[in-house]
């Protein structure tokens, strides 16, 4: 090969690195941003799933309950509830929570099973408290909760455009089923 050719051979390569280098890097999402503040105390309560990533541990779920409950320690305890679409059985796990991000209270840590335990970030929470949205940092589950077991179209639209902003694409979302209009406390205490 002659220098100019090893010269420019060199050059195409090297452009095309960075033209790949280009492309991959704008299409990673941006930085995750968590709610500025989560009052834990407003937080507390049951929550109905309104819709969530795919993942194992939901699937043939629905009725998807959530409740909080604060610790005289600042541990929060978590109730995960699901009726079997099959089955028509309930299902629930407990859990264990602390504040990772004292600042902002957006940031978690839960424990279902010890020692083992997984950081959660609230991204996005409605104003009064009537919707929430929670993700992993490797943004590969997230769940849009709410006090009822639906969300008025024109909420629910501006939660799916937040979401986007971050990074998640709203048509991997499952809609979530609530089917028995039991009230969360009911579904959480049998």
């Amino acid at each position: 090969m002659t220098p100019t050719k090893f010269i420019f051979s060199t050059l195409i390569a090297i452009l095309l690195g960075l033209v790949c280098q280009s492309v991959m890097a704008s299409s990673e999402p941006p930085p995750l941003k968590t709610y500025e503040f989560v009052d834990l105390n407003h937080y507390a309560g049951s929550w109905y799933e309104i819709a969530h990533y795919p993942n194992k541990v939901q699937d043939g779920c629905q009725d998807s309950i959530v409740k909080f409950s604060l610790r005289n320690n600042g541990d929060i305890d978590v109730l995960n509830s699901c009726r079997d679409t099959t089955s028509g059985k309930l299902h629930h796990i407990d859990g264990v929570g602390w504040v990772v991000d004292k600042t902002s209270n957006a940031r978690l840590k839960v424990s279902f099973f010890w020692p083992f335990r997984k950081e959660y970030l609230i991204i996005d929470q409605g104003k009064e408290y009537e919707y929430s949205v929670i993700c992993t940092p490797d943004r590969k589950h997230l769940w849009i909760i709410a006090r009822s077991p639906a969300l008025q179209s024109d909420v629910l639209e501006s939660i799916l455009q937040n979401i986007e902003k971050q990074g998640f694409r709203r048509e991997l979302l499952i809609k979530t089923e609530h089917r028995k209009r039991e009230q969360p406390e009911e579904v959480i205490s049998k």
